[in-house]
């Protein structure tokens, strides 16, 4: 699109007008745009679906949890690897963070290590949040919304690895599992948890069955691993079940998503 000329004198025009999308009446145009932002460069990158991961953004390689910044970096370095000798034409199984450091930086690097592509998508918080450096540059996002980064975190997902964490884990991982359980997520979704004693002890997943607020089938939306070499058996076993088989008739499309 060719933009037109500025002329003195000349009101400018309301998409270039930033004073106007700034006020509360543009806020349809802003949400529009962190939809339609980085759907443009996913199609330009030909990514076709992403491999999840979450955890705490306080894990560092030095820190006393330092064995899952590690962890994290190998998977995703052996994940990315696996899924760029697919013989697949399109991206497939990018590694895929919120962008920030911990878990977040540990997991893109080992992609960008292992030679692929990968996705950060970032959001502006006023401490520790800010895009780490291993993010490809024309995969790396910047979002003011919660809302519509976790929209494409469940979009393009086929699976979703969970690191400890805190409030923001638990929030994306609850959330998932619940558009999961709900079937608002059509499609098959490999979800697992690393580090079975941390979550056993900050979700007490039996209790939840026990009172009866969820089924016990609902404990196989989910399965543990402690170690890289198990997690990576899972995710590979589960993607190739589920979207590399040759009979995917009963594996619904990422069109179908009700999300």
């Amino acid at each position: 699109m060719i933009e037109p000329p500025d002329i003195p004198g000349r009101l400018p025009l309301a998409y270039r007008n930033q004073e106007f999308l700034d006020v509360p009446d543009a806020r349809p145009l802003r949400i529009l745009s962190e939809y339609l932002h980085p759907l443009s460069h996913f199609r330009k990158e030909k990514i076709r679906d992403t491999i999840v991961f979450f955890g705490s953004a306080r894990t560092f390689e030095a820190s006393a949890s330092g064995r899952y910044y590690n962890e994290a970096r190998q998977l995703a370095h052996r994940i990315t690897e696996w899924s760029e000798n697919l013989d697949e034409r399109h991206g497939r199984f990018v590694v895929c963070t919120g962008g920030g450091p911990g878990i977040m930086e540990a997991a893109n690097r080992g992609a960008a290590e292992a030679g692929g592509k990968t996705i950060g998508l970032n959001i502006g918080l006023p401490m520790e949040q800010r895009p780490n450096p291993f993010i490809t540059p024309d995969l790396n996002f910047e979002f003011h919304y919660f809302f519509m980064r976790k929209f494409w975190f469940a979009y393009l997902a086929k699976a979703l690895v969970v690191f400890p964490g805190g409030f923001g884990t638990l929030d994306e991982l609850t959330e998932i599992l619940t558009l999961t359980q709900t079937e608002k997520l059509v499609k098959k979704m490999v979800i697992l948890l690393y580090g079975t004693a941390f979550w056993k002890e900050i979700v007490n997943f039996d209790a939840l069955v026990r009172h009866g607020m969820i089924d016990e089938r609902d404990l196989n939306l989910f399965q543990f691993a402690d170690d890289v070499d198990t997690a990576f058996q899972i995710l590979r076993d589960g993607l190739t079940k589920y979207y590399l088989e040759p009979d995917r008739e009963e594996t619904p499309s990422i069109a179908k998503s009700r999300i």
